[in-house]
């Protein structure tokens, strides 16, 4: 019984994979130490290169009102391999139909056996 459960998983999971349409890359920001000055700085360092994964939108309102204009507001999903940890505030830059966006996020991802969702916001800058 759990061989057969096992296997419907591995299944599911290349159903679900065979959906990345995207690469992402992750970058963090890390503490430094320079071996010759010993001098800590912070700097980017890529953790994660070309990682298959998709994105997915959907909008939350049809239209909010701002300031100045009404605008659209959306929400940009993440889907990636459930084996790999992306720390909250690092840098996600995600190719996916050609276009290239660069995206953070805050939250705790949804981690489950096929997959994890982690849901993004559009890269301001680190704080």
């Amino acid at each position: 019984m759990a061989g057969a459960l096992e296997a419907a998983r591995k299944a599911a999971r290349k159903a679900q994979e065979s959906t990345y349409e995207g690469k992402a890359d992750v970058i963090e920001h890390q503490k430094v130490k320079d071996s010759k000055s010993k001098l800590t700085a912070y700097k980017d360092i890529v953790v994660l290169k070309g990682q298959p994964c998709r994105l997915s939108f959907s909008k939350i309102a049809a239209v909010v009102q701002g300031e100045a204009a009404a605008k659209t507001e959306q929400t940009t999903k993440l889907f990636i391999s459930p084996d790999i940890r992306i720390k909250p505030g690092s840098k996600i830059i995600v190719t996916q139909n050609g276009i290239t966006t660069e995206y953070t996020y805050s939250g705790v991802p949804a981690v489950y056996a096929t997959h994890q969702e982690i849901i993004l916001e559009l890269w301001r800058e680190y704080t």
